[in-house]
């Protein structure tokens, strides 16, 4: 019951996220955007979720999981339907960021709780489930703001505005479920805090630990690939598609890459906690490799027709989600204990969010330039590097 009620949070939170990729093709059409221009809400957005996961990692660690989660679910809601307001690019572009800047602080919340409610055997199977989540929560964010979108005549206005309403009856049933005195008998005034947080001393020495370096370089590529499929899937399918491609269809056929990412985050789990340290390296590696080829064939298989490029987009996110769950999941607790878990999986991700960054002006700058066809082709390169990478993972381990 507790962990799915911090799942059914989190997809709450990713209703109020995701749903503007759903908009970006209405706001072209309204506001006259290039996609360089309308890309400028995702770089920006994501500079600030970036920044939230690394400062607000130390403090969720000290106030507490159930309190933080909380306070982010509540200010998502807010600025969510705030969003749905504004009268141009820049204000939507406030509004958004500081939805994102709240939200950043849900997913360590929820790292920082599980620990507290689960046995160290089960800890591995219980991140799994929480890492679909977010997972399933794109995949019904994209459904979802599809079909408002269609109930609505593409509206961008109500797209960006009703899954705020659904976020906040889920903060009320969270603040039920979640027990204040700590979960299933255990400490922790805030329900879910494990300690008092990391002293400056011990964060000084957990940014010198290269395990933690190389999760961070790994999530800095990942990253990128998730935040620029997530960002620009329903764009290329239109662009695929054509003019008769509604934004209701294009958004329902590029659902497989979160559904099939799920499948990715169980299947990769599965086989990666039965694995050695050695065969751990070389299982990413190949993951990643086999990725990067399937990128530079995407443009050939779109001429097969829409149905292949949505079963491509499914191939991608099952290769892709697989090892992004690892990151601030349970290579995180690896690597400084759950006292650090939220600090960490901040640092995991505040970095890859980096990247993030450039899934926004950046992507759109490639596409402006050479179409989708060359945004592939860097996103396989960058892919190739992570490949390598990964060869390093557990490099000091047997």
């Amino acid at each position: 019951m507790l962990l799915s009620t911090l799942v059914l949070a989190y997809v709450g939170v990713y209703l109020c996220r995701k749903n503007l990729s759903v908009v970006v093709p209405m706001l072209q059409s309204e506001w006259g955007l290039a996609k360089e221009e309308v890309g400028v809400v995702a770089s920006v957005s994501t500079v600030a979720y970036a920044v939230g996961k690394v400062v607000f990692g130390p403090v969720v660690d000290r106030l507490g999981g159930r309190v933080a989660l909380l306070l982010s679910m509540g200010m998502v809601a807010l600025f969510g339907a705030t969003g749905a307001f504004a009268p141009g690019l820049g204000f939507l572009v406030g509004a958004y960021s500081t939805n994102r800047l709240a939200g950043s602080a849900s997913w360590g919340s929820m790292v920082k709780l599980v620990p507290d409610w689960f046995p160290a055997g089960k800890l591995a199977f219980a991140y799994g489930l929480l890492s679909l989540s977010y997972v399933f929560g794109g995949a019904l964010a994209l459904a979802f703001a599809g079909f408002i979108a269609a109930r609505t005549a593409d509206n961008w206005r109500w797209v960006l505005g009703v899954p705020s309403v659904v976020l906040a009856v889920l903060l009320v049933l969270t603040w039920l479920v979640l027990p204040q005195g700590g979960a299933v008998g255990r400490r922790a005034e805030d329900g879910g805090s494990s300690s008092a947080g990391l002293s400056w001393s011990g964060l000084r020495s957990l940014l010198g630990e290269p395990q933690l370096h190389i999760v961070c370089a790994l999530s800095f590529t990942l990253t990128f690939m998730r935040e620029a499929f997530n960002f620009w899937t329903v764009d290329y399918l239109k662009s695929e598609g054509g003019p008769e491609l509604s934004s209701s269809v294009a958004a329902m056929l590029s659902t497989p890459f979160d559904a099939c990412g799920a499948l990715g985050i169980v299947a990769l789990g599965w086989v990666f906690g039965r694995l050695c340290a050695r065969r751990r390296r070389w299982l990413l590696c190949a993951v990643l490799g086999t990725l990067s080829v399937l990128l530079l064939a995407l443009p050939a298989i779109a001429r097969v027709g829409l149905w292949a490029v949505s079963a491509s987009v499914g191939l991608v996110g099952f290769l892709v989600y697989g090892p992004y769950s690892l990151l601030a999941g349970v290579l995180a607790v690896e690597v400084r204990g759950k006292e650090a878990a939220a600090t960490v999986a901040g640092l995991v991700d505040g970095t890859g969010y980096l990247a993030g960054i450039l899934s926004g002006s950046f992507f759109g700058w490639l596409l402006t330039r050479g179409g989708y066809p060359l945004g592939f082709q860097f996103m396989a390169a960058i892919t190739v590097v992570s490949a390598f990478l990964c060869l390093r993972l557990y490099a000091r381990r047997p």
